[in-house]
């Protein structure tokens, strides 16, 4: 009686796997059209208006004061303790731990590298960006400040603008980036917009930023993610050069040691079949590997090996022949 070998958790996940699509031949991939390129030029002004308005201390930085002056932290205590943990969703660390594991799971299904690198360009272009702004412009934050009603600018601060408003935007902005449908992508698109806005107000309820951080740090995340696109081309041929690498890798092989010149073949001679200790060693059944991550489909094993995984037991004996008489050992 045959019976169907179980499968491990291992070899379903392997069967999952080869059920799943491979790399998407047409990757939907965006591209700087005339609309994206007027909201670029748009947000860019706005990211120079706010920078003027606060440079000349105009009425924006007193609306900063009065804010400041309201203190929300004291007028609204009982969700302190929420926004508190609220905040922690534009933090740098944290934020970019849970896209990265999210954006790498879909790398891994879809055999394509597009998503992480798309997301380690928007982290690198977002802290050169936002970093010079604040080293150059040096502003201090409420907490800090010096004169009231002055803007605070190049007293040695880094809150202009706002680092959270501006990861918020961009990390989980990065998701709507990379939607595969148009209908995900607006919903990913409204979700990241609601975040990013609400982290940035819990900062100025915190009283960490002024409203102005905050509507700068809006501007800078956003012209990252729509500029990212003229950034496309380096993603994709980073991803070329990666898998180039990669493949160089897997078929190198070890090198066989060279057989002298001059020397004899080897002979194999095979053992006569009346041999005591070849007859009583049992032959064994095929061994089944499980097939490794990194193996192309066609080079996989089937899942389900023909034949049983038990090993042969040594008092088995095939039917209609006759068992041999085991050997007498003495006493």
């Amino acid at each position: 009686m045959r019976t169907e070998p179980k499968l491990t958790r291992l070899d379903r996940v392997f069967a999952r796997l080869d059920r799943e699509p491979e790399r998407p031949a047409h990757i939907d991939v965006p591209k700087m059209s005339r609309h994206r390129i007027v909201l670029f030029a748009a947000t860019l002004a706005f990211y120079g208006a706010i920078v003027w308005a606060v440079v000349i201390t105009s009425w924006l930085v007193r609306l900063d004061w009065q804010v400041m002056f309201f203190r929300p932290y004291q007028q609204w205590s009982e969700i302190h303790w929420f926004v508190d943990y609220y905040v922690v969703l534009g933090q740098r660390g944290p934020t970019a731990v849970m896209v990265a594991a999210w954006l790498g799971w879909r790398s891994w299904r879809q055999h394509t590298l597009r998503p992480m690198l798309a997301l380690g360009v928007s982290l690198l272009l977002l802290n050169i960006t936002v970093g010079a702004a604040k080293y150059g412009m040096g502003r201090l934050g409420p907490h800090y400040a010096t004169s009231i009603g002055s803007n605070e600018m190049w007293l040695g601060g880094d809150i202009f603008p706002s680092g959270h408003t501006a990861n918020a935007v961009v990390t989980w902005g990065i998701l709507a980036y990379l939607a595969s449908s148009a209908r995900a992508q607006r919903w990913l698109s409204a979700v990241s917009a609601v975040t990013s806005l609400g982290v940035g107000l819990a900062t100025v309820y915190l009283g960490t930023h002024w409203l102005s951080d905050v509507l700068l740090g809006w501007a800078a995340g956003l012209l990252i993610l729509l500029g990212l696109p003229w950034f496309e081309p380096l993603i994709a041929r980073a991803e070329a050069t990666i898998f180039d690498v990669r493949d160089r890798l897997r078929v190198r092989r070890p090198h066989t040691p060279a057989v002298p010149a001059g020397a004899p073949p080897a002979v194999v001679t095979p053992l006569p079949a009346d041999r005591d200790d070849v007859a009583a060693c049992p032959s064994r059944a095929p061994v089944y590997l499980a097939p490794g991550p990194h193996t192309s489909r066609s080079e996989r094993s089937p899942i389900t090996p023909a034949g049983s995984r038990r090993p042969p037991h040594p008092e088995r004996h095939p039917r209609g022949s006759t068992p041999s008489a085991r050997p007498l050992t003495g006493g």
